[in-house]
């Protein structure tokens, strides 16, 4: 009996000792669990890096590029053929409205002259011995037809007078026509001899001086009309061509402010006004040619200069913007994902958006204020738990501004 009772202790001893255990083994199990637990929602959170929201003044800027050229450009050319005896102007000269630019030889246009007065003066004489005889025929004419009237003379005297006076009139009227012609080709001969020399002439501008652009012939060098010889320049105002894509043609204007940029003044820009816009975009290339007004008072940019021209779209200050670079989509709809430190959560925000350019977005709605996410956006979901590192600011100092150029070719 006795052994029984001992034995029934022992068992039950061993069972409390057993049980301990395993509770000991159940809670070490446990709290192993919870922290693989830990451990796997430690890895599922991302690490993102984030910028504020902020409010800036904010500017949309295109930047096209294009080509200088003058405002107005031609080509002196003789209006006869002949040698260039004299070249009185060479490349980058200052010409005046007028000035004598080049001479022709000519020798042979005063020949022309010389011979076409001979002529004349042989007419001038025929022309008064044409008049003499008239005068002549016509006091003949008088006697014979007073004679008449008194019966001395017969009807046939009087009808060769009258023949006589009426063939003097008609050579007195051919002496005029070759007097008349002959003066028409002496001017003729004059004003061909006038164009041996050469005049640089423009209407319908100022008489500010213009300059030579280039030369095409040299002294001695034998032209024939319309051969040009130099070519005249406007470069007190320089019109810069620029072509535009239709996204950004309903957006220019005419007295659109521009802002000319050129590699050789890196320095330095200058202003222009568009002054021309075309009313048809080209098939080809689906550009519309637009054209800039640059004042050019000292002649420092020149005809054929590359030049980037930044014309601003929009401005708006105190916008609400965010990083560009924060921008994304989500069942293809734009947003962003706002940072909710508290809970160390990514929320996706659906925008809507008004200027965009190279470093911001402006946000029209909703209201924004605290951070966005800028890096880490493709691992993200709504709602994804997130690792925030130190914040990051890339926020413009006080009194800058944001502009966009996003380099658009032109031709």
């Amino acid at each position: 009996m006795k052994k029984t009772i001992v034995s029934i202790i022992i068992i039950l001893f061993v069972g409390i000792i057993g049980w301990q255990v395993y509770q000991k083994i159940m809670a070490s199990e446990s709290a192993s669990g919870s922290g693989k637990r830990g451990r796997r929602s430690r890895v599922t959170a991302v690490a993102i890096e984030a910028e504020s929201v902020s409010k800036i003044m904010i500017r949309d800027i295109s930047s096209f590029t294009g080509t200088l050229y003058p405002k107005s450009q031609f080509n002196i050319a003789p209006k006869i053929q002949g040698r260039i005896e004299r070249l009185m102007v060479d490349i980058s000269d200052k010409v005046s409205n007028g000035q004598l630019i080049a001479i022709l030889d000519e020798d042979e246009y005063l020949q022309q002259v010389d011979q076409a007065r001979a002529k004349m003066e042989v007419a001038n004489a025929k022309l008064e011995e044409s008049r003499s005889n008239l005068n002549t025929t016509k006091r003949e004419f008088d006697r014979v037809k007073a004679l008449r009237e008194k019966g001395i003379a017969s009807e046939s005297d009087l009808d060769s007078a009258t023949a006589k006076f009426e063939a003097g009139n008609s050579m007195l009227k051919v002496a005029l026509a070759q007097v008349a012609l002959e003066e028409a080709t002496l001017k003729v001969a004059q004003v061909r001899l006038s164009y041996t020399q050469i005049h640089a002439l423009w209407e319908g501008g100022s008489d500010t001086p213009r300059v030579v652009g280039e030369r095409f012939v040299d002294e001695g060098a034998m032209v024939s009309s319309r051969d040009p010889i130099v070519s005249i320049i406007d470069i007190d105002t320089l019109i810069a061509v620029i072509h535009v894509i239709e996204r950004d043609y309903s957006k220019i204007e005419r007295g659109q402010e521009v802002e000319i940029i050129n590699d050789a003044y890196p320095d330095r820009s200058f202003t222009g006004k568009v002054v021309r816009i075309a009313p048809i975009l080209v098939e080809s290339s689906r550009q519309a040619r637009i054209e800039i007004e640059i004042p050019n008072p000292k002649a420092i940019l020149k005809p054929g200069m590359f030049v980037e021209a930044n014309i601003e779209f929009a401005r708006k200050d105190n916008a609400v913007v965010v990083p560009l670079k924060a921008l994304t989509k989500s069942n293809d709809q734009p947003g962003i994902f706002l940072v909710d430190e508290s809970e160390q959560k990514a929320r996706f925000v659906s925008i809507t958006t008004g200027i965009i350019n190279e470093h911001w977005v402006e946000i029209l709605n909703p209201a924004l204020s605290g951070k966005v996410v800028t890096l880490g956006m493709d691992k993200l979901e709504d709602g994804s738990d997130i690792i925030l590192p130190e914040s990051k600011s890339n926020v413009p100092s006080k009194g800058r501004t944001s502009g966009r150029k996003a380099k658009k070719k032109g031709r």
